[in-house]
This record gives structure tokens, C-alpha cells and sequence, in this order.
């Protein structure tokens, strides 16, 4: 029987950077993945002539060397083989509360300034707000228990424009500022004001290609459109095969790495093993799931009337903060006269490497898996049509001729996610970023088992990349 170092279950991006690193450790690494094509969601993609970037719209700048991403990817050997080029303004907010678009930049000083002067009363607040903001990147946790709603109503009262133009961009982590720990939004959203927005050119899928590639030259192996069918903790054996069942294989590990959610991997473990990693997990909530529209124009967006590369578009309903939340179950309903906040992504509008025409503009915004019924295929197809066709009505009520300019289209929703990328619950950003939650680990109670994905870190690119780097360094110092 065959025996690995390491058997990594599943080529997304935190398998993938931590297989990197093992095989530059001169371990013999083995990553399994049943798709055609390794990335998971960090993937890029044609369908027909139309561009589709699967997850990637933002992420920190991994050359500063105080993003968390910089030393896991000049680890992994693809810090300097990928181009992350900048994304401008971290992003201009509209509608909502907010009675003309605010452009929120991408670093400390200037985002001050520009709150400053369309907030001039807040002027303190922000001050303090952005050096809180800063300590949470240094390592404090002294405001934990805080949720993002705690915060900035204790900062900046019941003004309800600076706490929307502040937190526009809230799908990026969670649907519910009420839910969203004040210390997740401030890292994350603080290193973006601290080394500025970047993506990667071409797409995510360079990244991904990149990683496998390390860790193929580096001896260890990728195999494709093989599917894990269980694992034997006690013996330390992998069995998979081929999609259709056949050509089953049996092969041995020291350690085991899962890309895979924590409940994917316990049905592969089955009994006491399955039940005692699921125990250990009881208290933690899924993240909530996106829909993602995508589409191809056949004129630039700026032709439109779009003015960056990232716009979040809030609805006319949507007049305080906290009712982001109801936003996420719109779409279990009929579309009617509430659309969901969006978020919009203009590739053209930054040298992306997207490759045009049709030029791509992406849309997202907060879903929930149980908004999508799954009993009757054409009629969910059918109301995801209608969802769509409100979107883009509502869309080219701000950007009159984006709807005549559509020649391409695709549209993916929380019932996608769980399809395609065996996400339980379609969830995301692994597990919901609660106050109060512990910290995500890829350590996990069974021995030589460990996690590498959005559940062992903060979830995003950022927090993904860092728990590969962590999960790395435990089996590299248990090896020792």
C-alpha cells in the first residue's frame, strides 16, 4: 500500500498553500480533488464567451509584510509568480441612508480625510474608531465580546449614514452587524485601510495554478476527479476513486489535512470518529451563504455611469444599519419592490486581466440556503430567472443601459454553492464570525487530522491563507 507524509482532501486554496509548503519541507504530499480542476472557489472560469471569477473580487495586499497572506504565499513559493495588481478606492457607497455615493478610500489617512469632511462632526469618532481598528491588527482582543452593531453605535450614536458608508461592504463577512464580532470586521477591514485592496491579474484561478504547480515540481502529486470515500482514523488510511465509483484505492498517512468542511469530513470518518469531531464543532454556526450574478456587457461599465472598481449599492429600503439583516431572505419570497444590498465589482475598471468584451461586471449580495427549494429544478431555475431579471431592472434604474448592454450572463446561488463546492448549508466564510466565538483552528480533536479552509481561520482569502500557514507549521513542528 501506498503511503504519503501528508494526504491533503481537496484542492481549494487553503489545501492547496498548505500542500505548498509541506513539499518545499520535503514532505511527499498527495492532494486529492474530485473536480476537473483544482482552486475550489478560488477559481476562474468561461461560460461560453463570458469571464466568471468564482469568489475573488478583493483581498489585502500580500506584499506588505504585515498581511498575514505575505508569509504563507513567499512560504508556498507564489508570493512574486502571481501579479496582484490595486483595486483603487476600497469602495463607493450608495442609496441607503447616504443621499449622495461616498467613495470610502483604501488606506488610514486618506479614508480620515475623506469622513472627515462629509462627516465633519465625527471627526473624533472616526479617529478613535480607525486606532481601535489598528490595535485589533496588532493582536488586541479586549473588545471580543463586541459586536460590530455595539461598536459603532457606542461611537457614532444614531447617525445612521457614517455607520452605512463605514460598514457597506458587510457581505464580505456577514449579513447581521448585530452577529458580526467587532474584532473580525476590524481586522479585516482594517488591513484593507492599512495596505490597500488588491487582485490578483486574471483571475483567482492563476493563484490556485500556481499552488498546485509548486506542488507538483516539488515531488508531491495532484490527483483530479478523484472522490475521498472514507477515511480510517485508526488504521490512517484514505480509500477514493474515481467519480463513478470505480477503480477504488487504499493508501496510507501520517497526517491528514481536510479542505473540506468539518461536517463533509465526518461522514468520511462515519461512527464515533465522525460524531466525536462533530461534538467538538456543537457550539459553532455556519457563515451565511452569497448569490453571485454575472454580468457581460458589451460596453465598459463606466460607459454606465459606474465609477470604480467596487460599488456597494444599498437599497432604498435600507435606512439603518441593522437592517442589513433582513436582506438575506429576500429571495425565499417573489421578487417585489425590496432588493437586497449589493455589491458590484467593475474588472474593466482596474488592469485585472479579465478578458474583454464581454466586459464582466459581477454582482453579489447575503443568501441563505433555505430561500431555494431544490424538490423542482425548472421551477427553481425559473424564479432565479425572475431574481434575475429584478436585479438588472433594479441595476438599470441607477445605470441607465446596463440592461440593453447584457449579452452574457451567469447566476449563482446559495443552492450553487452547496452543489458545487459541497459547502453544508452553502455557507462561505466557514463558520459565522460570532462575538465571543472561539478562535478558529486547523488543529482538531482527532489526532493527525487537521483542517486547512475557511473554518480554520477568519474565512476570505486572508483568513483561508493564514490557517494553511498555521496548519503547516502544527504538523511541520509534530513531525519534529
Amino acid at each position: 500500500m501506498t503511503s504519503y507524509d501528508v494526504v491533503v482532501i481537496g484542492a481549494g486554496l487553503g489545501g492547496l498553500a498548505t500542500a505548498a509548503i509541506l513539499t518545499k519541507a520535503g514532505r511527499k504530499v498527495l492532494v486529492i480533488e474530485r473536480s476537473n480542476s483544482v482552486g475550489g472557489a478560488a477559481s476562474s472560469y468561461k461560460v461560453g464567451d463570458l469571464f466568471v471569477e468564482g469568489s475573488l473580487h478583493e483581498t489585502s495586499d500580500p506584499h506588505d509584510p504585515r498581511d498575514p497572506k505575505h508569509d504563507v504565499l513567499t512560504r508556498a513559493g507564489v508570493l512574486d509568480t502571481v501579479t496582484f495588481v490595486p483595486a483603487g478606492a476600497l469602495y463607493e457607497a450608495r442609496g441607503g441612508p447616504l443621499d449622495t455615493p461616498f467613495v470610502l478610500p483604501d488606506n488610514f489617512e486618506a479614508a480620515s480625510a475623506a469622513l472627515a469632511t462629509r462627516f465633519p462632526d465625527q471627526r473624533e469618532p472616526v479617529a478613535q474608531l480607525f486606532a481601535q481598528m489598528r490595535a485589533v491588527i496588532a493582536g488586541d482582543t479586549t473588545d471580543a465580546t463586541l459586536s460590530l452593531q455595539d461598536k459603532l453605535d457606542d461611537l457614532f450614536g444614531d447617525d445612521e449614514p457614517i455607520k452605512c458608508a463605514l460598514a457597506a461592504n458587510l457581505a464580505y463577512y456577514h449579513d447581521d452587524p448585530a452577529t458580526l464580532a467587532w474584532t473580525h470586521f476590524a481586522t479585516a477591514q482594517g488591513r484593507y485601510l492599512a495596505s490597500g485592496g488588491r487582485y490578483v491579474q486574471g483571475g483567482s484561478q492563476r493563484l490556485s495554478s500556481a499552488l498546485a504547480r509548486i506542488v507538483m515540481r516539488g515531488g508531491g502529486e495532484v490527483a483530479l476527479r478523484r472522490v475521498v470515500t472514507s477515511v480510517d482514523v485508526e488504521a490512517n488510511t484514505v480509500t477514493h476513486s474515481a467519480k463513478d465509483g470505480s477503480d477504488p484505492k487504499t493508501l496510507g498517512y501520517e497526517r491528514l489535512v481536510s479542505n473540506a468542511a468539518p461536517a463533509t469530513l465526518a461522514a468520511l470518518l462515519g461512527g464515533g470518529a465522525g460524531r466525536t469531531l462533530m461534538d467538538s464543532y456543537a457550539d459553532q454556526s455556519p457563515s451565511i451563504s452569497l448569490f453571485a450574478l454575472t454580468l457581460g456587457l458589451s460596453k465598459p461599465p463606466r460607459a454606465f455611469g459606474f465609477t470604480g472598481y467596487s460599488t456597494q449599492l444599498l437599497p432604498t429600503w435600507l435606512k439603518r444599519l441593522a437592517d442589513f439583516k433582513a436582506g438575506t431572505t429576500l429571495m425565499k419570497d417573489e421578487p417585489g419592490d425590496r432588493m437586497p444590498p449589493l455589491s458590484i465589482v467593475d474588472y474593466a475598471a482596474i488592469d485585472s486581466g479579465v478578458p474583454a468584451p464581454p466586459y464582466v461586471l459581477s454582482i453579489f449580495g447575503p443568501d441563505h440556503l433555505s430561500n431555494w427549494d431544490e424538490s423542482d429544478m425548472d421551477a427553481y431555475r425559473d424564479k432565479r430567472g425572475r431574481w434575475q431579471d429584478a436585479i438588472v431592472a433594479a441595476l438599470d434604474g441607477v445605470y441607465p443601459g446596463v440592461k440593453d448592454a447584457i449579452v452574457a450572463s451567469s447566476f449563482n446561488s446559495a443552492l450553487s454553492v452547496r452543489q458545487y463546492l459541497n459547502a453544508p448549508n452553502g455557507a462561505v466564510y466557514g463558520f459565522a464570525p460570532s462575538p465571543g466565538a472561539p478562535p478558529p483552528s486547523p488543529k482538531t480533536v482527532l489526532p493527525r487530522l487537521y483542517l486547512s479552509s475557511a473554518y480554520a481561520g477568519g474565512g476570505g482569502y486572508t483568513g483561508v491563507l493564514q490557517s494553511a500557514g498555521l496548519c503547516a507549521d502544527l504538523i511541520l513542528r509534530q513531525d519534529h
